[in-house]
């Protein structure tokens, strides 16, 4: 069971409740082992007393001749009768021995004086030796022996172990499962896709972090769709002065400084169309997902690169299909593809299998990026060009809206920087 492996909080719990309730259950076998024994030898010393009583008695009055008949209905599991003088033995006993002895001793005084003997071996062996009345010798050969455990008793005590981890099991696995919920919940939660509502069922403490949750989740959405909206309304406003900017300079006095400010129109002018692109982006599950022959998308897709004399390539595409939204998948190629040509002068694209997904790989063999760089470069407006020449550099927005665009698919950009030089970006689709 996952929720139970030794380094999480299941693990901890199960051997904490585990461990506490085997040492309650282990306290409580002693205290029924010893309650048992004690009461065992009460039973045992109080019917060792009447029946010794009854049976010298019994034998003190049968004629000589007939007392070697009874003996053998007389016999217990833990004593026997004999005639004669018995085993030799020596006089010192055992606390058990003496306490058995007194129980003896009470039964037949005063009328029968008893001798008692313990006799060596490897159990506790207790002789008692009384003369009858006609002069006989009479010997009561004690063995006390612990009751033995009913053959049932370990496989009762297996099946309440069993019965009890798989409680504690349940118990554990029970108040568990809510935060395994949330962080699958957490994991979900990305910017520009639907947010799935925790379900607000269970304890009270789980319906209230559930609804703490889907009120974040609720605030989180809104915070990121008022920052998307006022970029891109930002970005929209833009284009109408930029035009009138174009428009005044492209009728002004021509010359350098027409050509110095045309081009910083048109760079102001990539800024705003990125922005915008940007902030749709985070939006792209609005289009609708269709089956996609993925072989014949990638080549299309290369041979209007080819078209235009750019060099890119196919290494490795084999035939597959997948359900996802072409034109969001169009732009993220497109903007991983146009930074491999701009920083290496060409492009590789590499299909391969992922597990259960489909992993498109654009390579180049440019100076790549730096390692601790990596995460980095997927945020808007982060580059790594020093220039803030947009022919260099860019506008800082190619990668972080790919990378948007890959979560709003339900895929995952990722980069790393190959051996010999040069950069993979690998979009991973499920």
């Amino acid at each position: 069971m996952r929720a139970l492996r030794p380094g999480g909080l299941g693990g901890r719990i199960f051997l904490i409740l585990a461990v506490g309730l085997l040492g309650t259950q282990t306290l409580a076998a002693l205290v029924m082992v010893l309650e048992r024994d004690q009461s065992a030898r009460a039973v045992m010393l109080t019917t060792l007393q009447r029946d010794v009583a009854v049976a010298v008695a019994l034998l003190d009055r049968l004629p000589a001749q007939e007392r070697a008949a009874w003996l053998p209905l007389l016999d217990r599991p833990t004593y026997r009768f004999a005639l004669g003088a018995g085993a030799p033995g020596a006089p010192a006993l055992s606390p058990r021995a003496e306490m058995i002895a007194g129980e003896i001793r009470t039964a037949l005084a005063p009328r029968f004086p008893v001798r008692f003997d313990a006799i060596p071996g490897p159990t506790e062996r207790l002789q008692a030796h009384v003369v009858l009345d006609d002069g006989a010798g009479l010997t009561i050969d004690v063995r006390p022996t612990a009751r033995p455990v009913a053959a049932w008793l370990p496989l009762a005590l297996a099946v309440q172990l069993l019965v009890l981890m798989t409680c504690i099991g349940l118990a554990v696995r029970l108040a568990l499962r809510p935060l395994t919920r949330f962080a699958e919940a957490a994991d979900r939660l990305e910017p520009g896709r639907p947010a799935d509502r925790f379900a607000e069922s269970g304890p009270d403490e789980v319906v209230r972090a559930a609804k703490a949750f889907n009120a974040m989740q609720a605030r989180i959405a809104r915070h990121l769709d008022e920052r998307v909206r006022i970029l891109a309304a930002i970005s929209h406003d833009l284009q109408t002065p930029i035009t009138r900017m174009r428009l005044r300079v492209e009728t002004g006095i021509e010359g350098p400084e027409q050509e110095r400010l045309l081009m910083d129109l048109d760079a102001i002018e990539a800024l705003v169309r990125e922005g915008i692109a940007y902030a749709r982006s985070v939006h792209g599950a609005i289009e609708p997902a269709i089956r996609l022959d993925l072989r014949a998308f990638i080549e299309s897709l290369v041979f209007d690169y080819q078209d235009t004399g750019r060099d890119v390539t196919i290494t490795a595409l084999p035939d597959a299909t997948l359900t996802t939204r072409p034109r969001a998948l169009r732009r993220i190629l497109t903007n991983l593809i146009d930074n491999a040509l701009r920083y290496a002068g060409r492009a590789e694209i590499e299909v391969r299998a992922a597990g259960a997904g489909i992993t498109v790989a654009v390579l180049d063999r440019g100076p790549g990026i730096p390692a601790d760089q990596l995460d980095a470069v997927l945020l808007p407006f982060v580059r790594l060009e020093a220039s803030r020449s947009r022919d260099t550099g860019g506008t800082g927005l190619g990668l972080a809206i790919a990378d948007q665009l890959a979560a709003a698919i339900g895929g995952r950009l990722a980069l790393r920087n190959r051996e010999g030089g040069g950069l993979e970006a690998a979009v991973t689709l499920a």
